[in-house]
C-alpha cells in the first residue's frame, strides 16, 4: 500500500472515530434526559374512587340507547359534574344503528377554567353495548361494561373530582366529552357488508356539530377500556397517524411515572373509535389510549370483550392509577 492510500485510510478512520463518539455521545445525552424528566406536583389519582364511580354505573343496569338505565346514568353524570362545579352542556341527538333501530343518543360536555384559551379535551363513551356478541351465552343481552364504557367515565369523573377541589390548579383549561351511542356497529359473527360509520354515532354527531360554539382545544385524548387486569397500551395506529408527537409524549411521561409496562412502546393496527370523527370531520387532534393486547404476533381486545365478563371483576385499580395519574401529569405538565 503507497503512503497516499495510507493517508486516505487514516483520514477515513479517524472520521468513522469521529462519528461514533459523537453518536455515543449524543445517546447519552439523550438517556440522561430521559432519567431526569422533572416529575410535576398534582393531585393524587383516587383508584378507590375511580372504582366506585365504575361501580354507580354499573348498578344502573346496561347503559343501552332507549333504556331507564341510559337516562338513570345520564342524570347521575351530569349531577355529579355540576356537583363538582364543572360548565356542563347536553347534546341530545338521534341516530340509527346498522339494522335501522332509531336510537337516541345524549353526549354531555363539561368545562373547568372556561376561561382559559388553551383547553385539553378528555373523552369516553359512556354506553353500554346491546349485545354480548362474542360470548357462548345469552349472546343477544346487554353487557355491564364495566370496562368498555364504564372504565373511561370513572377515570374522567375522577380527574373532575380531583380538580374541583385541588388548591393547585393546572394552568390549562380542561373539557370532558362523554360520548353516547359509540358501541352499537355490527356483531362480531356479522355477514353482510360492515360499515366504519355504524360505530361511534355520538362522536360522529358531535364532531359535525362540535359544542360549545368555536370551540378549538389544544388536543384530545380518548379513553376507551382503561380499567381491566392486565391492561396493555400499544400505540394505537389511528393515533400514529394523526397525531404522532402527541402519542409519545404522553407515552413517555407514562414511563416517567413508572408506568411503562402499561404504557407499552408498541405500534398496534388502527381502529375506529371515538377520535376518528374527532379527527377527521372535527378537525382536532385526538389519540386513543385503548387497551389491545399482544397476542401471537398480533393483538387482540381481550377474552371478555363484548361478552358478560366484561363487569367489575374485570376492573383493576392499578390500572385505573396508572391511566388517572398519567393524565393528571400531562394536564399540570402543559
Amino acid at each position: 500500500m503507497n503512503r497516499s492510500r495510507i493517508a486516505l485510510f487514516l483520514l477515513v478512520l479517524f472520521i468513522l472515530s469521529g462519528v461514533f463518539i459523537w453518536y455515543k455521545s449524543t445517546k447519552s445525552q439523550e438517556t440522561n434526559v430521559a432519567s431526569t424528566a422533572v416529575i410535576v406536583e398534582t393531585p393524587v389519582f383516587n383508584s378507590d374512587s375511580a372504582y366506585a364511580h365504575i361501580a354507580k354505573q354499573v348498578s344502573f343496569g346496561p347503559r343501552i340507547p332507549n333504556s331507564p338505565a341510559q337516562i338513570k346514568c345520564k342524570d347521575w353524570i351530569v349531577e355529579k359534574l355540576k356537583g363538582y362545579g364543572w360548565q356542563v352542556k347536553i347534546q341530545e341527538f338521534t341516530s340509527f344503528r346498522y339494522d335501522g333501530y332509531k336510537m337516541k343518543g345524549y353526549n354531555i360536555m363539561a368545562q373547568y377554567q372556561p376561561q382559559i384559551q388553551k383547553r385539553i379535551l378528555l373523552g369516553a363513551h359512556w354506553d353500554a353495548r346491546s349485545i354480548a356478541d362474542k360470548d357462548s351465552v345469552d349472546k343477544n343481552k346487554p353487557i355491564d361494561a364495566a370496562n368498555d364504557g364504564g372504565s373511561g367515565v370513572g377515570v374522567m369523573l375522577e380527574i373532575a373530582r380531583l380538580l374541583s377541589q385541588t388548591t393547585q390548579k393546572p394552568t390549562v383549561g380542561v373539557d370532558l366529552i362523554f360520548f353516547d351511542l359509540e358501541d352499537h356497529g355490527e356483531p362480531h359473527d356479522y355477514t353482510g357488508n360492515p360499515s366504519t360509520t355504524s360505530w361511534a354515532l355520538g362522536s360522529q354527531h358531535w364532531a359535525t356539530n362540535i359544542i360549545p360554539e368555536n370551540y378549538r382545544p389544544y388536543y384530545g385524548i380518548l379513553l376507551d377500556m382503561v380499567g381491566a387486569r392486565g391492561a396493555k397500551f400499544p400505540h394505537e395506529g389511528s393515533s400514529m397517524q394523526y397525531a404522532p408527537g402527541i402519542v409519545r409524549s404522553i407515552w413517555a411521561t407514562a414511563a416517567d411515572l413508572g408506568y411503562g409496562n402499561m404504557f407499552i412502546d408498541d405500534d398496534a393496527f388502527g381502529i375506529t373509535d371515538d377520535h376518528t370523527a374527532v379527527n377527521e370531520v372535527g378537525k382536532i387532534q385526538m389519540i386513543d389510549i385503548i387497551d389491545i393486547r399482544p397476542v401471537n404476533g398480533g393483538f387482540d381486545f381481550g377474552s371478555f370483550h363484548h361478552t358478560h365478563q366484561d363487569n367489575l371483576s374485570t376492573i383493576d385499580k392499578s390500572t385505573l392509577k396508572a391511566v388517572g395519574q398519567t393524565l393528571l401529569q400531562v394536564l399540570y405538565r402543559e
